[in-house]
């Protein structure tokens, strides 16, 4: 079974974490942060993965600490899950629509965390979410996930719509690079012979 369960504990918060590669897209979500909980619902969803997060977080200073360490535990439980990542896609990409948004998603299980972010989110805020730490989430995640990702923005003008179109695209994008495929079922994906 392709899954991982951990948790991590620091001065700024307290989280729980299930990640199951092999899903249906269920999940139960519980950061304190009700954006955040949106997009990560929307991520398991669209990703086919399952996905458990509980979350207590100095949200009484900001939404930082929760939204950074939450994308943290996520490429841990990633990394974990995957292991040798042998038999696995290795890369997957989406290009997808939210309403007047386009959002292109890349994903390489390269084994070397990084990330390539061009959103121009229009607004500061989304209800009581801080847009700048979308582009906190996604680092922490490619760089614990040891995963390298692409995320542009083609078009869009609604805040909400190009950061939900982000998610949507990026679970997409992981989904399709975390894939078995069955006919190299027993090789790493790399003429290195490690990822």
């Amino acid at each position: 079974m392709r899954a991982a369960e951990l948790s991590r504990t620091t001065a700024e918060t307290d989280i729980r974490l299930r990640l199951d590669l092999d899903g249906t897209g269920l999940s139960q979500i519980a950061t304190g942060c009700g954006f955040l909980d949106h997009m990560l619902t929307l991520f398991a969803r669209h990703g086919r993965f399952d996905l458990s997060v509980q979350c207590k977080g100095d949200t009484y200073v900001d939404d930082h600490h929760t939204v950074e360490d939450v994308g943290i535990c996520l490429g841990d439980a990633f990394t974990r899950a995957l292991g040798e990542k042998r038999g696995v896609v290795r890369y997957g990409s989406m290009l997808l629509p939210m309403d007047e948004a386009l959002i292109l998603t890349a994903v390489d299980l390269s084994g070397r965390g990084m990330l390539c972010y061009d959103l121009h989110i229009p607004t500061a805020r989304v209800g009581v979410f801080d847009t700048e730490l979308v582009e906190e989430f996604f680092t922490a995640l490619a760089r614990r996930g040891d995963m390298t990702v692409h995320i542009r923005q083609l078009a869009g003008s609604n805040s909400h719509h190009i950061i939900e179109g982000a998610f949507k695209s990026i679970a997409r994008s992981l989904g399709m690079a975390v894939a078995v495929d069955p006919r190299f079922s027993q090789e790493i994906p790399s003429t290195k012979g490690v990822l």
